[in-house]
């Protein structure tokens, strides 16, 4: 499958500028300003790629996001203008509501060098197509394998566990994102048997680094799709005690859109876990439509914030006082706060002053293969990565 671009903009200028810098990169490109015709495209030409502009004089991005969606349209889609960052983010969440595939947003003058960046990350490898019997192999292979992200407590500045973040080591693509395949994995009903694969790895790492001294803990994220079996928890808790590790030491993550799918059976599976020593943390916090209500009706110890809020809160008055509002009413309900997305230090001090209990992020590790956790922290207790 060829790396196929539709731009549709009104101004010609810019649509021939992304031409150039996309065909440079290696894409077949073609450009519109008629709703009409980029219609006909998406039907007839099957892009793997669409950069629309919000702003047009005939018809509006939003209405270009209904109409793809009306469509199924699983092309990767870039959303640009010239309003400022509320607006594009207002756009991007629209279009992920509606389950389109919105990778990036971009504030217009863009640069040639950061399109020529987003453009080759997103190109399609087609001798290594994403397909269900492929990923049925690599889970058998065990070439699916958590990689690893620290959280550390900002009251003691010490790492106090990790999160396990699926990734697919593929022969020809490398490293893939989870993004590229649990949605599938969703869709084709193999997402019990990935999130089984991921939690094995994960607690035969951690029993690994409880046994050789590493006082650490371990977070594995849950699909919303795996609380449907009502022996779950049973399940977790069997695996648990074969790895020789303690359920209090796990903490299973669950985005609050998951945990309304099946409110009753969510309620039932979420409280057994917690039963049996379980913690459970409440992921994406502040996305959702429903997350007040979640907080009341389910047995939540930890909530995540999510990092659209946390990466501007360091110079967005708006996203501060979100942040410290989700913040002081988590404590409020005795629960423990992790912030997720934090990409710089500024962003970790705001954090740290606002009372937020843990963060992770960039700005103190990428996620990480297991052979590359114990220098990390052996660098980490080496002062190298503290906070003087």
């Amino acid at each position: 499958m060829s790396d196929r671009l539709i731009v549709i903009d009104d101004q010609a200028d810019f649509a021939s500028f992304v031409r150039k810098v996309a065909e440079r990169v290696g894409y077949e490109v073609r450009t519109t300003t008629q709703p009409a015709e980029f219609r006909q495209w998406l039907r007839e030409w099957s892009p793997t790629l669409i950069i629309l502009d919000l702003v047009m004089p005939e018809v509006d991005g939003v209405e270009i996001l209904r109409f793809l969606a009306e469509e199924h349209c699983t092309a990767t889609i870039f959303i640009m203008s010239g309003f400022d960052h509320r607006v594009l983010d207002a756009a991007r969440r629209l279009g992920l509501e509606r389950g389109l595939n919105i990778a990036a947003t971009l504030e217009k003058p863009l640069r040639a060098k950061e399109l020529t960046t987003l453009l080759e990350l997103h190109k399609v490898a087609p001798s290594a197509e994403i397909t269900v019997d492929a990923l049925h192999e690599a889970i058998g292979k065990g070439d699916i394998q958590p990689f690893y992200q620290p959280k550390v407590n900002l009251r003691s500045w010490q790492p106090m566990g990790f999160e396990a973040l699926v990734r697919w080591r593929h022969a020809k693509r490398g490293v893939i994102s989870p993004d590229e395949f649990v949605p599938m994995a969703e869709a084709s009903g193999s997402i019990d048997d990935l999130s089984k694969a991921v939690a094995g790895s994960a607690m035969a790492q951690l029993a690994t680094w409880l046994h050789t001294g590493m006082d650490l803990k371990m977070s594995i994220n849950l699909s919303g799709r795996n609380l449907h079996e009502v022996t779950l928890a049973d399940r977790l808790s069997s695996m648990c005690r074969q790895a020789g590790v303690p359920e209090d030491h796990i903490t299973f993550e669950v985005t609050e859109t998951a945990a309304m799918a099946d409110p009753v059976r969510a309620l039932d599976i979420l409280t057994r876990l917690r039963i049996k020593g379980f913690e459970l943390s409440i992921d994406d916090f502040g996305t959702g439509y429903s997350s007040l209500v979640q907080l009341h009706r389910l047995p939540f110890s930890e909530l995540k914030i999510d990092q659209s809020f946390v990466r501007e809160c360091d110079r967005s008055r708006e996203a501060r006082v979100i942040v410290k509002a989700i913040i002081e009413l988590a404590h409020n309900l005795e629960m423990f706060t992790v912030a997720e997305g934090a990409e710089t230090e500024d962003v970790v001090h705001v954090l740290e002053d606002m009372g937020c209990d843990a963060v992770q992020g960039y700005a103190f590790a990428r996620p990480m293969g297991a052979d590359r956790v114990p220098a990390w922290l052996e660098e980490w207790s080496g002062g190298a990565m503290q906070r003087h």
